[in-house]
């Protein structure tokens, strides 16, 4: 009998070891953060250091551990705050000085020094006026001069700290967690531990923080990267997880659902300090959850769909009564039902960028009611959009933005009221004598003139590629091509021609203030529209000296005969249109792009007649990702 108990209880503990060794680490529970009754405290300082490298006295604060003494040694973490922020932003917002009292009471760290400096390396360091000013910026920067030159050898000299590399940590969060990042990678020599807390775009990419990965392996003790899901920087963090996995740099990566705020960052510190400054277990590395993210095309509070790490997304629907359910994106995935009525499903990896889905309740397609909606398919279909780290280029961003406008008009030619979306860039407003070159782009089938303006995030492009002076400032104009007959007979397009010549473009000479020679006007389109393209363009490029055709050409046999009428047209005015044309751009989503054959069967015909062009391909098939890279790509070349 007793054997048999001392078995039961080797069983038990044997239990609880596996599943305390396969147990995930989360986000730490409530109280965390709140003072606890008789425990001992550490203590807040504030120190003034002479910096060298911004030529004034600078201040910090310092977190001395219970029992401190001088007559011990310390390790030392350095702790940055915000681009908001300054040395007291961590004490103000995140009580650092609690968590650690609490987890020393508990023996869950290291005793060590915690110093809390101003990241903004500038003689006037306070975090007033405007805060994203380049100089301001440019100061967090300049402060790794001062941590290393100056911070570093004030605490070494006047406290009693251990001075080697692996007594010395750096973490930070937002724009600390990229200055962490910058300054602790870019400095193995000097830090062992580096932590990076909802890191902003001023990290930097991770060919340039790793380009030695065996040494990164070597010299560190522990690199600890975390975000909150819904935060809108997760991407740079994420960039830089991806790359470190694939170098093979261990490192712990760790995403909760949350944002950009304290609950991370507090969360991010209680769980770093108790890493640090003491042996590292790699093992336990992957323990660390990386949770969904709500995608950013959900309706206001809408939990799903949820985009997880490797761009699987979880769909959720309710729909008690329904016998079958499933999610159309790119292919089709079955739902499971549960208990609440709620079905459920987890797709593949998805590519980046914008995709249709529809819900598929009894066979019967439907929109998501959890999602934004789109004009896409030829009805409303639910949208998503998956982040990708090369998605700055349609990512909001702190510059100067352009409107777009709705300008509803009456059309002689369809006898009917419609409307167009007019882009008119920063500027436009207050610059009333300046006039504008002008982009007329056009949509695919199945879509109308919301396309361009939504799906295809036309504003957001170019406010940045015009802030960033890689395009001349212009208007597009994003007509409804929907009109007559289909764009895949000849009806179709010249019914089209006469509405954009005689309609959409004397209307918008008129009532905006642009340009009205053939080499202030492009004509582009995707897919249908680029058919448009074709036969409005290469006809009347004494209107239109630039063309851009995406994901198109004449479908071969079904299009023959209108193909043939415009391959001898160009043949009797090769030199008229090589003269007019600045450019003709022509591009294709790869060799899965369904247009891929015809446009290739196309290209033979151009070079044949001598017809210049120029050619480029993005991999990712016939879908908006494809297309916005290619507005991302020719506007630049356009009005120069």
């Amino acid at each position: 009998m007793k054997n048999f108990l001392n078995q039961i209880k080797y069983l038990i503990v044997a239990f609880i070891f596996i599943n305390q060794a396969n147990a995930q680490v989360k986000s730490p529970s409530a109280g965390f953060d709140v003072e606890k009754p008789n425990i001992q405290r550490g203590k807040i300082d504030t120190i003034n250091y002479s910096s060298k490298t911004v030529g004034t006295i600078r201040k910090a604060a310092i977190y001395t551990p219970p029992g401190y003494s001088k007559s011990k040694k310390y390790p030392v973490l350095y702790l940055l705050h915000g681009i908001g922020g300054d040395h007291k932003e961590w004490l103000n917002g995140g009580n650092p000085q609690v968590i650690l009292d609490n987890l020393y009471a508990e023996n869950k760290i290291e005793p060590m020094i915690v110093v809390m400096p101003n990241g903004r390396a500038m003689k006037d360091d306070r975090a007033i006026g405007n805060i994203m000013a380049k100089d301001r910026v440019e100061a967090f920067a300049n402060f790794e001069g001062d941590l290393l030159n100056d911070l570093i050898p004030y605490i070494e000299k006047n406290y009693p700290v251990f001075k080697d590399q692996q007594n010395r940590a750096i973490a930070g969060l937002s724009m600390g967690g990229g200055q962490s990042l910058n300054f602790g990678l870019g400095n193995l020599d000097k830090f062992a531990w580096v932590g990076g807390f909802s890191s902003a775009p001023n990290t930097k990419s991770p060919e340039i923080l790793v380009p030695q990965p065996a040494i990164a392996k070597e010299k560190l003790k522990l690199l600890f990267i975390s975000c909150g899901a819904s935060d809108g920087l997760v991407n740079v963090s994420k960039r830089t997880h991806d790359y470190l996995s694939k170098k093979e740099v261990p490192h712990i990566y760790f995403v909760e659902p949350g944002y950009h705020d304290f609950t991370i960052w507090k969360n991010s510190l209680y769980l770093f300090s108790q890493l640090i400054f003491k042996p590292v277990d790699q093992s336990t590395f992957s323990k660390y959850t990386v949770a969904g993210a709500p995608a950013a095309t959900n309706i206001r509070n809408s939990k799903y769909p949820q985009i997880l790490p490797d761009n699987r997304v979880i769909f959720s629907v309710k729909a008690p009564n329904a016998k079958q359910v499933q999610v159309d994106l790119v292919k089709k995935y079955d739902m499971v039902k549960g208990e609440d009525g709620n079905w459920m499903a987890t797709t593949d990896s998805v590519g980046e960028g914008f995709h249709y889905y529809s819900i598929l309740i009894d066979g019967v397609p439907l929109v998501d009611p959890s999602s934004d909606t789109f004009y896409g398919m030829g009805r409303m279909a639910s949208g998503i959009e998956i982040p990708f780290a090369g998605g700055g280029y349609y990512a909001l961003k702190n510059v100067p933005h352009g409107e777009t406008r709705i300008k509803k008009y009456y059309s002689k030619i369809t006898r009917s009221w419609r409307e167009v979306y007019v882009y008119t860039p920063p500027g436009y407003e207050s610059n009333l004598n300046e006039k504008y070159p002008v982009l007329y782009i056009l949509h695919g089938g199945g879509e109308d003139q919301t396309g361009w303006a939504k799906q295809g995030k036309t504003d957001i492009i170019l406010d940045n590629l015009i802030a960033e002076k890689k395009a001349s400032p212009m208007l597009v104009v994003m007509p409804d091509a929907n009109i007559g007959g289909s764009a895949f007979n000849e009806s179709g397009l010249k019914m089209f021609e006469s509405e954009l010549k005689e309609v959409i473009l004397p209307m918008i000479e008129k009532d905006f203030r642009v340009k009205t020679d053939a080499n202030s006007r492009a004509l582009a389109g995707l897919s249908m529209g680029g058919m448009h393209t074709l036969y409005t363009g290469v006809k009347n490029t004494d209107m239109f000296n630039y063309l851009g055709v995406f994901s198109s050409g004449w479908v071969s046999q079904r299009q023959d005969e209108v193909a043939n009428v415009q391959y001898e047209f160009m043949k009797n005015n090769t030199q008229k249109i090589n003269t007019n044309l600045k450019q003709f751009w022509i591009s294709m989503g790869g060799k899965e792009d369904i247009a891929y054959n015809n446009c290739q069967i196309m290209l033979g015909k151009l070079k044949t007649l001598n017809i210049n062009y120029k050619y480029s391909e993005y991999a990712g098939g016939h879908t908006w990702p494809v297309w916005r890279n290619n507005l991302y790509n020719f506007a630049p070349l356009l009005f120069r």
